[in-house]
């Protein structure tokens, strides 16, 4: 019995140091590595620089009174198409005391002169009823009397201009009347009712009583750095990508180029713009921000690698092709165009061929 339990211990002895021979063989033995690999891809590759800007109309304007005075009726909202011509607000004109003092004193002056040329008038006629007097004569009063009718009507106009905004023998109020001056959008109305506003003129812009653009024609206005202005030209397309509109670009064309460029933030900035091509049925809102994907050079259906798969000696680049599992060969490649994530590839690669990953991975 005490012979099995010795044949007993030292065979388990023996299974345990031929175990942990294997276990300290298997451990020194080097881990195969192992090479994740990529194969070319046919892409359209797309060199570009980014401008930031937003997306405006192209004719935007601003509707200006043409009397100062109070908002005595709004007509639009935003949003509201209008047509040109069409009433936006109606301004009632509080007077200058001294014009209109000035005014009624000229009505009453001309009132006075005219009683006074119509006696004459009267008192000359009858006398040429009676051939006193030559008509020669009468004429002379006569077109006194007609002149002073007139200036009567004049100064009573200009006193109904400066009170009302109007003349007596206009029949609309054109002056109190704000009115489109195009076809478009309402864009904002800056006023309420019972708001004071002033005319434009030479010393004052006046006040804004809506802002009117047509909404059918946008335009991308933004700002391109000196490093990158160099390399775009009018008639350029761009890609712009609107930050309010998810999945959805739209397509634009430079038109304009600022000769002028402008210090902003420690960088000369340069502007630009772009028309916005709009596919029938689109819209886009005033002032939306957006980035402008400028396409310098583009190669389309081409075959190409990303970049991180290229290796260099001297002047020449080269990647690593997979001639047998797990065997790899240098093969030098001819590349063009990149747009900072993938290059095209010339000459030098096939479409099955498999590109070793530089990084490399190990079994555990």
């Amino acid at each position: 019995m005490k012979t099995f339990f010795r044949i007993l211990i030292g065979a388990i002895i023996v299974i345990v140091l031929v175990g942990t021979f294997v276990f300290l063989y298997q451990k020194s033995q080097k881990k195969p590595e192992i090479f994740e690999t990529r194969n070319p891809e046919i892409t359209n590759i797309i060199k570009k620089t980014v401008a930031t800007g937003s997306v405006v109309p192209r004719r935007e304007i601003e509707i200006k009174p043409k009397v100062s005075g109070i908002i005595e009726e709004l007509y639009v909202e935003p949003g509201q198409m209008i047509k040109q011509g069409n009433k936006i607000a109606r301004v009632r004109i509080i007077p200058n005391m001294v014009s209109m003092n000035a005014a009624e004193s000229r009505v009453n002056r001309a009132r006075i002169n005219l009683d006074n040329a119509k006696t004459e008038y009267d008192r000359y006629s009858d006398l040429l009823k009676n051939k006193v007097i030559a008509i020669s004569e009468f004429q002379k009063y006569e077109l006194s009397y007609k002149t002073a009718r007139e200036e009567l009507s004049d100064a009573e106009n200009n006193l109904a201009l400066i009170k009302e905004g109007q003349t007596r023998k206009s029949g609309e109020t054109t002056n109190t009347l704000v009115t489109s001056t195009i076809d478009g959008m309402i864009l904002a109305v800056p006023v309420e009712v019972g708001k004071s506003v002033i005319e434009s003129n030479t010393f004052n812009d006046g006040t804004t009583v809506a802002t009117i653009a047509d909404m059918g024609e946008m335009i991308f206005k933004g700002k391109l750095d000196e490093t990158e202005v160099g390399k775009i030209r009018e008639g350029m397309p761009l890609i712009l990508t609107i930050g309010a509109i998810d999945n959805d670009k739209f397509d634009a064309i430079l038109e304009h180029i600022s000769p002028k460029g402008v210090l902003e933030n420690g960088a000369i900035q340069f502007e630009i713009k772009a028309e916005v091509r709009l596919k029938a049925g689109q819209f886009i809102r005033s002032g939306y921000s957006a980035n402008a994907d400028i396409v310098l050079e583009r190669r389309d259906s081409v075959m190409a690698i990303s970049e991180s798969l290229l290796q260099f000696k001297g002047d020449s680049s080269y990647v690593e092709v997979e001639t047998q599992p797990g065997i790899f060969e240098q093969r030098f490649i001819k590349t063009g165009l990149s747009d900072g994530l993938n290059i095209e590839v010339i000459s030098g690669l096939k479409k099955d061929d498999k590109i070793k990953l530089i990084k490399t991975f190990s079994t555990q």
